[in-house]
């Protein structure tokens, strides 16, 4: 079951996608269409030939469309293995093929240089979560921002059953096991300067969930870390900084997956800080999710009083959270708001867009007011299994967990009203990048990574 990709064919990450950047060279076409192998001048695949001086002015001017990026991007299958963070390939592996870089930033100014794509480090995030696999792999660009340059995501739904035995299946784990093997391939085909793997609440709450990551270690070739929850709630919030506009003075961010949900409540009347995670005045991780909370209640068949039921569950767990009023100052001003980043919030932002194919251009940055989600959720309350599985920003890997994520979510806005929601299509990974790349000292004034 494939996924829809949260990193790929997007704007700029660390940029509001509602304001995508102008196009210009080494756009999406240019990346899709690069072979596997170098080619010779002859247009064959062989040893790259873009580097010679002197060629006839008449052959440049033919290859005139490409020529900037082809000088830019050593060609996949030349990239040396990664090292530390993943085993190096007892056998040379094939490239991974090109993922759709996202709108490109302005060019430099006259009399710059753009440091050339293989020139640039390449960091790479994982998350395995209880219902999701997904990496992403990027490279700097401008001052707090990166462009994808590789990604993968997969449903492999890991924590089914986890509810009710308290450990991971067999067949959960054969599934993530086989997607993390797709995983081991991208990284070790790039010479990755840094990369973070986690693995979320179902290795966190399983009794098997070490021993399942040792298997990982041996037969995918990935070294995971298991997260706590504090982290999780940090990395969620700085994937999601540039999404959370000046003028704001407060936001509480909340993250649906599919084993937890994590919120957190964020204060920024003081002086701001580059890292928003750093405004963090009170955070919460409710070890309930999207699939737990199915399993619990029914997903296929949702009646209005099972779904009353799963608010209601929500709600007991949010009424012990001591640091439920925080924000209580700010929760009446308009620059309060709600800010969700999980698969709930961009099904209902594809819904109330009425789109005939997710498009995450259009959900990531998007503004929502009271009445739209009030309105989405009445909706999908009022569609049976087979609608659900119809819409195509739902389908039927979604269909049986949808109404549990807008359950959480309802919960969370009783405690937290506000006119507003913003729709955030990033999360951990993200966060993840952001912060090894920060760490890495890449956004410095030394010329590296900005454009």
């Amino acid at each position: 079951m494939e996924d829809r990709d949260t990193g790929a064919g997007a704007s700029e990450v660390g940029a509001s996608s509602a304001s995508p950047g102008p196009s210009g060279p080494g756009t999406a076409g240019w990346q899709q269409r690069r072979p596997t192998e170098p080619r010779s001048a002859d247009g064959q695949a062989g040893d790259a030939t873009h580097h010679q001086k002197g060629k006839p002015k008449k052959r440049r001017k033919r290859r005139r469309g490409r020529k900037v990026f082809a000088r830019d991007e050593a060609p996949q299958g030349n990239r040396s293995p990664g090292k530390a963070t993943v085993p190096a390939l007892e056998a040379r592996q094939p490239a991974a093929p090109a993922i759709s870089p996202v709108v490109p930033a302005p060019r430099p100014e006259q009399g710059t240089r753009r440091p050339p794509v293989h020139e640039l480090p390449v960091f790479a995030a994982l998350d395995l979560g209880t219902n999701n696999c997904r990496l992403l792999v990027a490279v700097p660009t401008r001052h707090g921002q990166f462009r994808v340059i590789d990604a993968f995501s997969r449903i492999v739904r890991l924590g089914e059953g986890l509810t009710a035995n308290g450990r991971l299946g067999q067949p959960a784990m054969d599934r993530a096991v086989e997607a993390l093997k797709i995983c081991g391939d991208k990284l070790r085909s790039r010479k990755i300067r840094k990369a973070r793997l986690i693995a979320t609440e179902a290795c966190r709450s399983a009794e098997n969930g070490v021993e399942f990551l040792e298997r990982v270690e041996r037969e995918a070739g990935l070294k995971l870390e298991i997260i706590d929850r504090q982290t999780e709630a940090r990395l969620a919030v700085s994937g999601c900084g540039s999404l959370v506009e000046r003028d704001t003075q407060g936001v509480v961010l909340f993250d649906i997956g599919g084993g937890s949900s994590e919120i957190a409540l964020i204060d920024l009347t003081g002086r701001r800080s580059p890292r928003l995670a750093n405004h963090i005045v009170s955070w919460t991780s409710l070890p309930v999710g999207v699939v737990s909370l199915a399993e619990r209640f029914g997903g296929r068949t949702v009646t209005r009083d099972t779904f009353a039921a799963m608010v209601d569950d929500v709600a007991g767990r949010l009424a012990s959270f001591d640091g439920r009023d925080r924000l209580s100052h700010l929760k009446a001003s308009p620059n309060f708001h709600l800010l969700g980043t999980s698969g709930t919030v961009t099904t209902l932002a594809g819904v109330h867009l009425d789109l005939e194919r997710y498009d995450r251009r259009r959900v990531d940055g998007l503004w929502m007011d009271r009445d739209s989600v009030d309105r989405m959720v009445e909706r999908l309350v009022g569609w049976d299994f087979q609608q659900r599985c119809a819409n195509p920003c739902i389908g039927a890997d979604r269909a049986d967990l949808v109404l549990a994520g807008c359950a959480i979510l309802e919960a969370i806005r009783a405690v937290w009203p506000s006119e507003r929601l913003r729709v955030a299509d990033r999360g951990l990974r993200e966060g993840i990048l952001s912060e090894l790349m920060a760490d890495d000292g890449v956004w410095r004034n030394d010329g590296r990574g900005r454009q």
